[in-house]
């Protein structure tokens, strides 16, 4: 709105009677705008804003015009909630600590730099600093805030605290006017304070113009120098400085901080849209109340999670967990269904992504460690089950794939179609699984495979147990495709005779010779591992019964015995039947022999060394010694 002065002059007047309030009353001849006084002259265009109150002041006044309700403008969140003291600042301990002690103690260094990402607090820690320094009750780790000297840093008005603005004043001639005034004493302060924000921008000859100044200010200056990016500093400016890394916050912190802020503003959440604007922050609080401020502004003055979510791009938690069931049931066309239903809400699949991977580590230490998922909702219901389902390797078989399909988004020519590929992914390098396809046909005996290897729990956890545990047969696993021969001409394990002839039972292993017969089994990965502590400890028909050390069965599971018993069959003439229990094993595992044969070739080499009339003369020659640990046989 544009107001023009009739002919009467407006001039500035500082001081208004007492009854006329702001603005002052008839009698005062003055313009105001917003809450400032301001000159105006003959004929001059007075322009305001919204919430701007405009006098136009005569004798007697010609107008008085109120634009909305007279009220400050909105100030944001990061701005008004900026921390005003150290005991305000959320986090960064380890920097706070050191800065208390140095104002308590009177060790005050000349230079500081503050280093981390954006929005984690370092401008913000230079000014309370410089607070601290200037304060006129005193240096200490508690400014006043009331002193003159708090109020003008506080408002940013202090001539004694000069902000630079690195970014914009690169160049070796604006570092020299910068520190011509270096010399000369605060005008009213304690110190004369600059504050070099984002200093990693100046250039090398600026640099080399500071090096001086900051190797030896005088008593009267401090510098207080902040960078995101600490390595593009000269090592000649870190050694002069005192450095302080801050950290990345911790999104329950963000958290914990946002409701304190939403309780004061009285502004309505939902605690899961805060726990989605402290992930998506990524460490940063400034970043937090911004985006706490366009969600307000998004739900119309209340904080829901619908409303954080569709404003993030971020799918439900509920829907990424459907979706990884159906990739645990391994069938395609559910998977293509679901990522169908997520694709109409138009997602960030990078974020959907991120969520694919929180969940796989959320269900592996579900699998590692169950007490991880302690309450009773729907979700954590939900993640236990699916937890269940799927063994240790595939979690984290699907975990790797989620994470280069985030990292090959970008070079995709879609992010939908890197989406899909990466969960396609996971069904069709899933381990001991041929998947087929779930179009085109009507044959389901993948899908049954799949179900009914689902609907079955996994082996429950490793049971220690001062007695070696009784024998638990353990139902062979569905031949797959690289089985040498179907599984319908070969006889079932259990139909085999118990008693058998010694030439039947010739290619079988003996407890004696088990040890050395592993190594023919060719077995690779986890189930190797499993196979390397086992010790056989029967052999009944074509029966062969495994104790598993109990100091080497974490990663054990039931699928590592079907994998186990096929390398059997693989490798023999007729099939045998395997079983593996977790107990206290003898001297008679694969493991013990390798270590046994190794104890024996590094015994072979140092005394093949010691016996080696070259070495000895060396020795003799330069009184030297061979040094203990340093023998190694030839691979």
């Amino acid at each position: 709105m544009a107001l023009k002065v009739a002919d009467q002059r407006c001039f500035r007047d500082t001081t208004p009677p007492a009854s006329s309030g702001l603005y002052g009353d008839s009698s005062g001849p003055f313009a105001a705008i917003g809450n400032e006084l301001r000159q105006a002259r003959k004929g001059a265009t007075v322009v305001t804003d919204s919430g701007a109150g405009v006098w136009l002041l005569g004798s007697p006044p010609l107008y008085r015009v109120t634009i909305g309700n007279g009220s400050m403008s909105y100030q944001v969140l990061a701005r008004k909630w900026r921390p005003r003291t150290f005991h305000e600042m959320v986090g960064q301990q380890h920097v706070l600590r050191a800065l208390v002690n140095a104002l308590d103690n009177d060790r005050l260094h000349h230079a500081y730099l503050f280093t981390g990402t954006r929005g984690v607090g370092k401008t913000t820690v230079a000014r309370i600093l410089a607070k601290c320094l200037n304060c006129e009750v005193g240096v200490g780790s508690e400014p006043c805030g009331e002193c003159g000297s708090c109020r003008e840093i506080a408002e940013g008005r202090s001539v004694d605290l000069i902000e630079v603005d690195a970014a914009s004043r690169t160049k070796v001639e604006d570092t020299r006017e910068l520190l011509d005034n270096v010399q000369y004493a605060p005008s009213r302060a304690r110190f004369k304070i600059y504050l070099i924000d984002e200093v990693h921008m100046l250039s090398n000859h600026s640099f080399n113009a500071l090096l001086k100044t900051l190797e030896e200010p005088p008593p009267h200056a401090k510098f207080l120098l902040a960078t995101t990016d600490p390595q593009k500093l000269p090592a000649t400016i870190l050694s002069r400085c005192l450095q302080f890394n801050l950290k990345n916050m911790l999104p329950e912190q963000v958290v914990e901080h946002l409701e304190k802020i939403l309780a004061e503003e009285v502004v309505e959440f939902e605690q899961p849209a805060l726990t989605l604007l402290g992930r998506a922050a990524a460490g940063s609080m400034r970043d937090a109340l911004s985006l706490t401020d366009q969600a307000i502004a998004y739900g119309s003055g209340r904080l829901q999670e619908v409303d954080v979510r569709d404003m993030l791009g971020t799918v439900d938690r509920g829907r990424v967990l459907e979706l990884m069931t159906r990739v645990a049931q391994g069938d395609a066309q559910e998977i293509l269904a679901g990522v169908e239903g997520i694709a109409e809400h138009a997602p960030d699949y990078a974020s959907t992504l991120e969520e694919i991977i929180s969940l796989l580590h959320q269900l592996t230490l579900a699998q590692m460690v169950p007490a991880s998922l302690s309450g009773d909702t729907v979700e954590e219901n939900k993640m236990r089950d699916l937890a269940a389902t799927l063994s240790v390797d595939e979690t984290q078989l699907f975990y790797q794939f989620a994470i280069n399909g985030r990292r090959d988004l970008p070079v995709a020519p879609d992010p939908r179609i890197a989406f899909e590929m990466t969960l396609l992914r996971m069904i069709t390098f899933r381990p001991s699984e041929v998947p087929s396809p779930a179009s085109g046909s009507d044959d389901h005996s993948s899908g049954e495979a799949a179900s009914r290897k689902k609907s079955e729990p996994p082996a429950p956890p490793v049971v220690k147990s001062a007695k070696k545990p009784s024998a638990i047969a353990l139902e062979q696993a569905p031949k797959t495709a690289e089985s040498p021969a179907p599984a319908a001409q070969r006889p079932s394990p259990r139909d085999a005779p118990q008693v058998m002839s010694a030439e039947e039972a010739a290619d079988l292993p003996t407890m004696a010779s088990w040890p050395a017969f592993f190594s023919e089994l060719g077995l690779v990965g986890i189930t190797q591992s499993v196979a390397l502590h086992c010790e056989l400890v029967a052999v009944r028909g074509r029966r062969l019964e495994f104790v598993l050390d109990s100091n080497n069965a974490s990663l054990f599971q039931e699928r590592q015995v079907a994998a186990f018993e096929m390398a059997f069959n693989q490798l023999l003439a007729m099939p045998v039947e395997v079983s593996v229990v977790v107990g206290q094993v003898g001297d008679s595992t694969p493991f013990q022999l390798r270590q046994l044969q190794a104890a024996e070739r590094q015994h072979e080499a140092e005394v093949a060394l010691e016996q080696d009339p070259q070495l000895a003369a060396l020795l003799v020659e330069f009184d030297g010694t061979v040094i203990d640990g340093s023998i190694r046989p030839r691979q």
